[in-house]
Parts: structure tokens; sequence; C-alpha cells
């Protein structure tokens, strides 16, 4: 900034300019242009606006050089307009608009200038926002728009003035333009005036900016680039049609269109219309397709297609607008397939065939090959002819500048990507469409000599293998592909797993190293029928193709083919067995390509090479060792250069791909290792330690190293693992672990890398004592640290240690000592996820010395845990504790320090599970008695004492099993207490003790369940706790029929519906043949009641794990969910979404095939309805309520629920559930929140064109919740919604601009986020700070 110009400047500073406006010299005139901009950007807002004679003298000024001869001068003047109109009087608006437009340009260079000014001062204008109440300046920018510009740009007053004395507009900007055949860019001011003014614009004046843009569309004299302009104009203006006036322009459209005099270039202006109104309008547009979808086809009909080939026979050269017409009728299908995609279902079978036919459509080039031989086999013959085709983009008589059908094949490959990625449900894949027609058409165009097209087409097979394996079965999901570690998990249990069990609590090391991805999983067997089997077969076609590919084509197509190959191994978890010869030489060449040293090529190659190593990894991890072991003298010298690689993300990927080697060469994926493998091993061992101390290598490649190293001295434990890798590499490799874990950059990597370590040992004597001790105390000591991700790392990893034998038996009672010091701190710092694991490392310890575990500061922390509220894993966690210092007969200080310290100050139903389950496995030695606590429950006087009471007795019974001397009536007889939580303790406390003993218990709540309606509410809280418990489903079988129809009795009464609800569910999981079809019956009940009980019933039936079930479940399942989410009942249907999430969640086989059938049926809910809401008075006041905003909540639930486990299904109706986030957005406060989430989600998951198209209107959304200001009588809980909804805006805000690059670019249709967020960074600067620096945080 020039030191003249002041901080604070005046008009004055402005009126000192002025005059140097006029200077002869160009210099001056630029540079104070210059200092006006920046005075003008500094000032404060209304430094002009009581000025009203320097602001005019401005004008005049910024006129005469828009005016100037020298074109930098003239761009400087359009700068300052945007600037010197916000602080300017409003009064001035108009007048300085109608002379811009009437300015002639005589001198200038550039007869645009006037327009571009324009289009400056429009963006500058205050505009309209959703949500936020018009302002005085928006309404006179609006006024200026409508009586000054508008008339100027189509030449006639289109709002009357109520003046007859004012002379008519002259010739209208557009006008001039259309009939001299000129463009001066008045078209882009009407582009600006739709999208800025739109909302205020009344009918008549969009009809006329409609009217006149036709005209020049269909005007002779427009030039191409007008018309394109004009094209953009109108779908900017359709979002503001009336139903009426859109209804009038498309019936235009159609009569246009059958006109059989129709010109290509007129016929493509037309279609390049319809799709531009799909992209802008879909939802007003879908239903007119049905009568505009026939056109667009039509230009892509086998018959026209023929006609024009004919003629083009008889003609010296073809007319290249008809391919044009043909690209933009693709180009138009493409955006009616990906917009309106419900609309054109019934046209899918249309586009696929018009798609397919121009995917191959060539006329300049003589192709022998019959359209029969399109299913991907190829004779011998064309094979040489393939494999000598070394370049195509050199063969001759292809370089014709006027050949544009490879746009047409590019636009037809796009259309069928469109169809795979946003048509291809499982309907489409099961019925053998895309395999049938699509695949082998798309293998067929690999000898596509343009590298766009080429492109495209590789990328439309790599959408549908990739569809294929999202569709795949999720029981025979294994992969944990070298970019995505860690997917595998534990094959699926059969057995339910119950309220308070401690069987998973100590899973074994070999259940451990499982669930973290370090033991590969078994091989899947693959289905003989579907897609996978469609992709199996033609799989040798593909490679056959790829493989010539990768010989002869770019870097471009072969990394493009690297990902294909990538993705067939990943969908069909193996499958190039037979291949590896054919790819694995070529595969290495890719992986050595030369690297030039600086630019986009340099950038190309690196990209090539990290997917030769991802493809590379992927074969590794999916195909057995015997088939790999031909080819490991090649890949792991290739491995170790590339592990070397300057550049960070190439070295990461060879490491990620050398920890795939390294599974695939030990147990158990290779039974029996022999000397070949050792060899392979020792050297990628020495490349792996290689890269971990050197000075030069990157924290990244570092952490993949250790990671790597973790892995393979892991995998190399055992007794085969000797043969494997030499004991002293093997002690290196830890020490070297052990100092990197001090290293503040690798700690993390390297706590991972003993996880996998201790997860995989099996021989206590790979380990030395020194070493077990020096890391147990390190990660005892990062415990401490602030990182909480390292915190609970470093625990896991400890747990794993002293879980594992091999590990655990060179812990001595020095080290284990100091290791529950350094635990107990977690035992009081109320943090849920340290304290689960934590209790379970002192119970695997306790096993073996609780004597010197137990002491003073031990028995404290336990009793303040169970001084606290728990979640249930914690809880089960402590019991475990409890229960090992009961058997190992140390748990009498704890007892008396839970009675003492603890007792009914506590939570009673804790305490009484700690306390009965200490009595039980303690015995003797906890000092008290089971009769004890009978007697306290006798004579205690307070409720306190009583609940305790009864919630000891009912762990004690329950953990006692049938050698229980308790009997039901012990329960039962506090039923009739006066006190509100007595018999609510009895009853929880029957139920336990009956678990454990039902043949005892359960005739006794049966033959009580007729009783009074409170006995009833009471004995199924008693069934609820008995069902909770899988280990008595057995014995209550025989009683299952008379429970049934007792919990059903009960259940119809309002306050036991919800407990009911649940028994229900339960015990129909037990008898799933007799009770599942009964539930079906409810669901047509004449009660909403009845139907409402039962769809909550479904949700616990659902909601279990196990599948033996599912046989029972199947046949019905669709239909019950159908029936319920149609119910008439809101708040039915409001607990038939929850069901349908429960169903998606746990039963994803059973409901995944009918997925586009009852998403639509959950999108439907979140609209509002406007009969729905009732205005209900409040004293003085009237308050609107919605009936409807807890059923919509819900909807956004579950639709927030399938995105993680169903997204591939949401990709036909992807556009609308997008619509509806966005609109969510400006919801109800709780559907905002929920809806900000959803976006942050689509952002990652959803197609990068999908976000960017709809960017405008969020950024109308957020500015609308960032505007809102509290009520003057808002109280503190107002105001810390309005701050978390401003913060989680922003923080979605954040997140646009790091997801979707195309952001930082400058095209139109994101120019309106880019206004949006500048006003963020200068109105929220700290919120935007804080968002930054979490998703910072939370990256690494």
């Amino acid at each position: 900034m020039s030191t003249s110009i002041p901080q604070n400047p005046s008009s004055t500073n402005v009126a000192t300019l002025l005059p140097k406006l006029h200077d002869a010299d160009a210099d001056f005139r630029y540079m104070a242009l210059n200092d006006l901009q920046q005075i003008l950007n500094i000032g404060h807002a209304n430094f002009l606006s009581s000025d009203y004679t320097i602001s005019a003298k401005t004008v005049d000024g910024l006129l005469h050089t828009l005016n100037d001869t020298n074109g930098e001068v003239q761009n400087m003047a359009v700068k300052c307009l945007g600037p010197f109109i916000t602080k300017a009087p409003d009064t001035i608006l108009g007048p300085m608009i109608d002379k811009i437009s009437n300015l002639q340009t005589g001198n200038a260079v550039d007869n645009s200038v006037p327009a571009l000014a324009l289009r400056a001062v429009v963006v500058s204008l205050p505009r309209p926002l959703p949500g936020v109440p018009r302002s005085k300046a928006v309404q006179d920018a609006h006024s200026a728009i409508t009586k000054v510009l508008i008339p100027r740009l189509v030449g006639y007053n289109v709002v009357s003035t109520g003046r007859k004395d004012l002379p008519k507009p002259p010739k209208g900007l557009l006008q001039v333009d259309m009939e001299n055949g000129t463009d001066s860019n008045a078209i882009d001011v009407l582009t600006e005036v739709a999208r800025c003014f739109g909302p205020m614009l009344q009918e008549p004046e969009v009809h006329a900016l409609q009217k006149i843009t036709s005209e020049i569309i269909e005007s002779d004299r427009s030039g191409s680039v007008l018309r394109k302009k004009a094209v953009i104009a109108m779908s900017v203006l359709a979002s503001y049609f009336s139903d009426s006036l859109l209804s009038s322009f498309l019936s235009h459209l159609i009569e246009s269109l059958r006109n059989p005099h129709l010109t290509p270039a007129k016929r493509k202006l037309y279609i390049t219309i319809l799709g531009s109104m799909a992209r802008s309008i879909p939802r007003k547009f879908g239903p007119y397709l049905k009568i505009l979808c026939p056109f667009v086809l039509s230009a892509l009909s086998a018959d026209e297609l023929d006609s024009e080939m004919a003629d083009s026979e008889n003609e010296e050269e073809r007319d290249p607008q008809i391919d044009e017409a043909r690209e933009a009728a693709l180009t138009a299908l493409e955006a009616f397939l990906s917009s309106c995609g419900p609309d054109m279902i019934a046209y899918t079978p249309e586009s696929i065939d018009a798609a397919l036919r121009f995917l191959k459509y060539d006329p300049n080039y003589n192709d022998e090959e019959d359209d029969d031989e399109m299913g991907g086999t190829q004779d011998e013959d064309e094979d040489n002819e393939f494999d000598q085709d070394e370049d195509f983009e050199e063969e001759a008589g292809f370089d014709d500048e006027d050949d544009i059908s490879w746009k047409v094949r590019r636009c037809a490959a796009k259309a069928i990507y469109t169809i795979i990625t946003m048509h291809g449900s499982r309907d489409l894949l099961e019925d053998g469409t895309l395999y049938s027609q699509i695949a082998p058409a798309l293998i067929s165009r690999f000898k596509e000599r343009e590298e766009n097209v080429r492109l495209e087409v590789l990328s439309s097979l790599t959408a549908l293998v990739r569809r294929t394996g999202e569709e795949a079965p999720t029981t025979t999901s294994t992969t944990n592909g070298a970019v995505q570690d860690g997917l595998m998990g534990p094959p699926p249990s059969r057995k339910r797993r119950r309220v308070g069990s401690d069987a998973s609590m100590f899973d074994t090391p070999t259940q451990l190293s499982l669930a973290s991805g370090y033991v590969s999983p078994p091989k899947p067997v693959g289905p003989k029928t579907g897609p996978q089997a469609s992709l199996a077969q033609i799989r040798s076609d593909i490679v056959r193709g790829v493989s010539k590919l990768l010989k002869t084509s770019s870097q471009a197509t072969k990394q493009s083919s690297l990902t294909l190959l990538k993705d067939i191994v990943i969908a069909e978890h193996g499958g190039l067995s037979s291949f590896l010869d054919q790819i694995v030489t070529p595969l290495l060449d890719a992986l050595s390509s030369s690297v030039s040293s600086t630019g986009a090529s340099a950038a190309t190659a690196n990209n090539l090479r990290i997917e030769a190593l991802h493809l590379v990894a992927v074969i590794a991890e999916a195909h057995p060792s015997k088939d790999l072991e031909p080819y490991l003298a090649k890949i792991v010298p290739a491995l170790a250069k590339a592990a070397k690689d300057r550049f960070s993300k190439v070295a990461v990927a060879a490491l990620n791909a050398a920890e795939q080697c390294v599974k695939a060469l030990t147990p158990p994926r290779s039974d029996s290792p022999g000397q070949q493998y050792s060899t392979h091993l020792e050297r990628l061992y020495d490349m792996i330690v290689d890269r971990i101390p050197a000075q030069d290598t990157d924290t990244e490649v570092k952490s993949s190293a250790i990671h790597s190293l973790g892995i393979l001295l892991g995998r190399t434990s055992g007794p085969q693992g000797v043969n494997l890798l030499n004991r002293q590499k093997r002690f290196a490799g830890l020490e070297l672990l052990q100092d990197r874990m001090k290293n503040e950059l690798t700690r993390l990597a390297s706590v991972r890398a003993v996880d996998a370590v201790a997860a995989l040992a099996q021989d206590k004597n790979e380990f030395t004592a020194k070493w077990v001790t020096g890391v147990a105390l390190e990660l005892g000591a990062q415990l401490r640290k602030a990182s909480r991700s390292l915190r609970g790392s470093s625990l896991a990893t400890l747990r794993m240690l002293v879980a594992n034998p091999a590990t655990r038996a060179h812990l001595d009672e020095k080290t284990v000592e100091e290791i529950v010091s350094l635990l107990l701190p977690l035992l009081t710092s109320n943090d849920l996820h340290l304290l689960g694991p934590a209790l379970i490392i002192l119970a695997t310890l306790a096993k073996n010395n609780a004597a010197k575990i137990i002491n003073d500061n031990t028995v404290k922390a336990i009793c303040f845990v169970g001084s606290t509220p728990l979640s249930d894993p914690v809880v089960d966690a402590l019991l475990i504790l409890v229960r090992s210092i009961g058997e190992q007969g140390a748990g009498g200080r704890l007892m008396q320090a839970f009675l003492k310290d603890v007792g009914v100050g506590g939570n009673p139903d804790l305490t009484g599970k700690v306390i009965g389950t200490l009595l039980v496995f303690g015995g003797p030695s906890v000092g008290v008695k089971l009769d004890d606590f009978i007697g306290e429950l006798r004579t205690a006087k307070d409720d306190q004492r009583k609940c305790l009471a009864l919630s000891v007795l009912g762990e004690a019974g329950l953990r006692m099993g049938t050698s229980s001397p308790l009997q039901p009536d012990l329960f039962t007889n506090y039923f009739a207490a006066k006190s509100d939580k007595v018999p609510l303790a009895a009853a929880v406390a029957l139920g336990r003790a009956g678990a454990g003993n039902i043949k005892t218990y359960l005739p006794v709540i049966l033959s009580t369940m007729g009783g009074a309606a409170t006995s009833k509410y009471l004995l199924l809280h008693s069934v609820r706790e008995i069902l909770q418990h899988n280990e008595a489903e057995a014995d209550i079988i025989p009683y299952a029929n008379d429970l049934w129809q007792n919990i059903v009795a009960a259940s119809k009464s309002e306050d036991n519906r919800a407990i009911g609800s649940e028994c229900i569910g339960r015990l129909a999981i037990i008898d799933p043949k007799v009770y599942i079809p009964q539930l079906q019956t409810f669901l047509t009940d004449p009660e909403a009641d009845t139907r409402g009980m039962v769809i909550s019933a479904l949700r616990y039936t659902f909601a279990d794990s196990d599948s033996s079930y599912d046989t029972y479940l199947k046949p019905n399942i669709i239909s019950m969910l159908t029936t319920m989410l149609n119910d008439p009942s809101l708040e039915d249907r409001r607990l038939a979404l929850t069901t349908f999430t429960s169903a998606a969640h746990n039963k994803p086989d059973l409901i995944s095939p009918h997925f586009p059938t009852l998403i639509p049926l959950a999108i439907k809910e979140t609209l509002v309805r406007p009969e729905l809401v009732r205005e209900v008075q409040m004293g003085p006041f009237k308050h609107k309520v919605d009936d409807g905003l807890e059923l919509r909540k819900s909807a956004y639930e579950t639709l927030y629920g399938l995105m993680d486990t169903a997204f591939p299904h949401l990709s036909p109706l992807l556009p609308t559930l997008y619509d509806r986030v966005v609109a969510g957005i400006t919801d109800e406060h709780d559907i905002r929140v929920l809806c900000l989430l959803m976006f942050g989600k689509l952002l990652a998951l959803a197609p990068e064109e999908e976000s960017v198209r709809r960017l405008e209107k969020v950024a109308e959304a957020f500015r609308s919740v960032l505007s809102q200001k509290p009520k003057e009588n808002a109280v503190k809980q107002d105001l810390e919604r309005m701050q978390e909804q401003s913060k989680g805006v922003v923080k979605a805000s954040v997140l646009v601009g790091r997801e979707v690059p195309v952001v930082e670019g400058s095209g139109m249709e994101v120019r309106g986020w880019q206004d949006y967020w500048e006003w963020v960074k200068k109105e929220f600067p700290a919120l935007v700070k804080a968002a930054e620096d979490e998703l910072r945080e939370k990256d690494r």
C-alpha cells in the first residue's frame, strides 16, 4: 500500500485522487485508480455515504477511465467499481448503472468493458439470503436492478414505473448483441442478475429475461460463444421459473424439437438446454422427462445413425455438427441419469443401448470387427494387430482435426460410468445387464486410439468392478487392502453376547490379534452365481487387454489399468493366480519407470509407481504364497529399491507392499515355509530396518517401516519362525522398536508395532526379560502423555503384553507393582475409553498374584470406580477384576472398603453387582455371608439399604446358579413395598437370580403375572433380565408359550408397552419359527398401539447378532419393514425408522437387496409437512408446534446410519439425499446438527461433482444459520445451541475446502461459495481457526 494512503481514509482523500484520473499519462491514471481501490477497500462502510458530491465525481472519473484507450487502466477501473458501490450512497446506484449501460466505448480497445463493469457492480451489491431479513440496502439494490438494469438489458420497462413522462429505454444491450452478432458480455450480466437477485425477481421480469435469452439462442446471428453463455443463463434462470413458465418454456422446446426442418446446430442447443436444466432444477424437471427424454434418445437412435452413415457415404465430407449434436445428447443423457435418477428408471435400457452404440462410434476408422463380437473375445489376428499397435497416438490417418467423433465416444463412456455408479444397484448387477451388455463393450474398447476416451473406458470398467465388490456378501469380505490396513475382523460369532458377559473380556492373544488384523483370515469361497461369478467369467479378457495396455500405452493409461487390476483383486479377494505371468513383468516395468526431477511428468510417474505398489500389495495379500513364489526374486528387489525413493509416498507404498509380502511368506498363510522364503524375508527385514534410523527419512516413511517391522517380527514367531528369521536379527529388531518408543516422532508407530509383536508372540524364549520389562514400563510411562491416541495405543499394547503368556512370563513382581501404580491414575480419571482396558490388565495380573496388587491405593481406586456411573463394557471389566481378586482369596479388604466407603452412598445396582460377585467368588475370605445380606434386607429401615441388599442377593443368585438357596418369594415380597425404588430393585434382582435358576424362578413369575397391573410391570422387568442372559435359553424354551402369552397380554397396557416390547423382541429370538410370523400378523392390527409395540419389539429382534434364526426371518423381514414404514400412525412410523436402522446395521445381507425400495420410504419422511404444523396459544403468545419434527429427526438418523453401512445402495438416490441433507441444515436445531454431520460424510463419499453442484445452495443455508441472532429473551440453553450450530457450520465449511479441491478454482458454479467463505473468514475468524485446529489434530 502506498505510504500516502491513510489508515482511516475520508472522502477528502478520494477527492484528491479524482483529478489524476484525467491525467494525460496512462501510468498516472493507473496508479491513481490503484490508490483509489485501496482507499475504498480499507475505508469504513459509511465514509462516502454522506458525501454525494464526491461520490458523483468519482462516478464520472470511473466512467472516464472505463472509456480509456489503455486496457490496464480500464481493468483497474472495473476493479474499483465493486468496493465503491458498497461505500457510495444508495441514491447514486441507479444513475451510475444507467450511465455505465449507456457508455459508448468509441476510444476503447475492448467494447465489452461496460458489460464487465455492470457485472462487477451486480456481484458486489448486497443480495437476498435465505432465512435472513432483507435489509434496506438489499431492497435498494433490487430496486435499481428492476428499474434501470433489466430495462437496459431487454430494451423495455418490464415492470411499470407508474410515470408516463419518462422516456423509453434505448435498445437493449442484448438486443444489440443479437442484431449485430457480437458478444459484449451483456449475457453475463443477465446471468449474474439471476444468480444474485433471482429470489426477488417478479414473474414478469423472469419471463422477460427468459424470453430474450431464448431469442439469443434461436437467433441465426448469435455466435457460438454467445449461445453457450445463453444456455448457462437459462439454467440459472430456471431455478426461478414458475410452474406455468417452466411448462410453457418446455412446451416451446418440445415443439422446436418436433420441427422436421430442425438443423443439427439448433438440435444441439435445445438438447444442451435440457441437460443444463436437469442439473439446475432436477426435482422440477424430472417429471417432464417422460416427454423430453425420447427426443434426446432419438438423436442417438440406431435408425438415425444408419441413415446418417448411409448419407455420408455419398458425400465427400461429413457434417461435424451432427457429431456435436450427438455429443450434446449424450451429455444431456448423463445429466438426466445423474440428476433425475428415479425419473430415468424407465429409460435405463434405452440409455444403455444408446451409450453402447456410440461407445464404438468411429466413422473415420475402418474397423473390420463385426458388431456381434462385442463380447470381449478377439481372434488371433486381432490379437496380433493389437500387439503391434505400439503407439495409439501415432497411427496414420487419424490426425484429422475435424474428426470430433472421439468426443462422442468419450461422452458415451461417461454416460456408461454414470449408469454404473448411479443406477448400478443390485438389480442391474443381479439380472446380468451390466456384465452381459456393458462389460464386454468396455473391454472391446481397450483398443481405443484416443487417450481421453480410453481413460474413460477404463474408469467405467473400474467402477463396475468396484460396485461388484461392494455388492459382495458381507460374510465373505476379508481383505484388509494394502492401503486400508486393518479392515479384517474376527469371524462372526453365532453365540449372542448377553449383558454382563465375562467371556469376551478375556480374549486369547490369537483372538485379539485376529481382531487387530495381524492374522490372515481364511480365504473365502467365491459365489457360483451372481455378479462375482460374472466378473470371474470376463476376468481373462480384462487381464489380456490390460496386459497389452501396460506394454504399449501412456503413463496415464497404465495407471488406470493398474487401478482396474487392483480393484479386481479386491472385489474377488484374489483371482489373478493364473495371470501373474502376464502381469508381473509389465507391473515391475511400471514400478521402475523413470522420473524427471520436477513438473507434472514427475507427478504422473510417481502416481504410476504408487499405483503399481498398491497392486503388488493387494496381489500379495489375496493370493497364496505358492502362486507368488516364482516372482519373489523380482518383486523383493524392486520393493527394496522403491523403499529408498526420495518421494515419501512412493516409499510408504513400497513398505506397505513389503508388509503384505511378509504376511504372505509367513504362517499361517504359508504352512511350510522353506529356505527360499527365509532369504526373501531377511532381505525385506534389511530393507525395513535400513529406513528406520536413516536421518533423511520422512517421518511417515519411518512410521510405515516401524509398523512393517512389527508385523515381520510377529509373523515370524513360533516354531516355524526360527527358520525364517535368525535370532540375532530378531533381537536387534526388538531393541530397535524399544529405542524408537522413546522418540517423540515415532513413539506412536513403535507402540503399535510392539502391539503386533505381542499379539503374535508364541514362545517366551524369543524375548528377554530386560526387553519385556523395559517395554512394559515405557508403555506405562506413555499413559501420562497428552496425546489421547498415544495413551489408548499404549494401554492396548500393555494389555496385549500382559495377556500373552509368552510375554507375561517375563514380568517379575517388581515390574508388576510398577505397572499397577502406573495404571491406578487411569481408574480415577473418569476416562471410560481407557478405564475398561486398565481394569482388564489388573484382572489379568490379579489371576497370578492378587496379593501383590491389592493394597490401600488399589482398593481406593477400585472403590472410586464402583461409585461412578459406568457403561456396560466397563461394568463387565470391573466385575472381571473383582472376580479375579475373589478367586485368589484376596477380597476381604476390598469387601470391607465397598461396604464401608461406597455402600449405600453409591449406585445400588452397580455396588450390588460388585459385592455380589465378590461374595460368591471370594467365599469365606471376604468376611461376610449371604445370610448377612438377607438379614440386612429384612431389618433395614431405609430404602437405599434395601435396594443395595436386593441387588447383592440378585447378583449372588445369578453367580451361584442352581446351587443358590435363595427363593423367589424373598424378592416378590417386596413388590408391594411403599417405595418408588424398592419394588423395581426387587424385580430386577428377581430376574438376575432367576437367570441363574430358570426352573425354580420362571414358573413362579408366570403364575404371578396374572395378578395386579403393578405386579405385571415389575415382572416384565424380571423377565427382561432373564432374557438378556443367553445361557438360560435352553431352560426357557419349555415355558416359552406361556411366557409369550403373558408378555403380550401385559404389554397392551400403556405403562408396560416399552418394557414389554423389549421382552417380546428378545423372546422371539429364542423360538423364531413360532413367534416371528406372529409378530408379522400383529403389524396389521387395527390398533396403532399394538402395531407400535410390535415395531419396537422387532427392533430388539433385529439387533441380535446371531444368524441362526435368519432362515425364519428372511421370508418375512422385507414385508414387515415395508408394512411398518407405511404405517398411518406418525409415532409408529418413527418407531419403524429406528427398527429399520437396527435391521440395516445387524442384518444387512437380508435387506440390502431391497434397499432401493426401503430407502425412499425413509427419505420421504424428511420432508416438512405443513399440515402437521399447528399454532398453540400459550397465554398471550402463539407458538408453532410441528408434530412431524420427531419423525423427521428419526428419518435423518436412519439415513445417517445408512451412510456408514449401505452407502453404495444410496447412489441411485444420491441427488435426492444430498438435497434433503442441504434442506435439513435450515431445519430445527437437532436436525441441523445431524445434517451437518451427514454433509461432512457426503463430502468424503459422494462424487465431487455432486458436491460442487450444490455449493451455492449450501453456502446460502450456512449463511442463513450463521446470520441468526439470539432473541432478547433467549436463555442460556438457546445461546449454547446457537454457539454449537455455528461451530458445526464453520467446521463443515472448512471441510468443503479440504474435500472439494475445485473450490480453489474460479468457475462460476463455485463463486457463490467463495463469496460466502470470504465472509465467514472475516466475520468468524476465531471459529475458523478452532475448526482448522480441530481437524488438523484429528488427522494426526
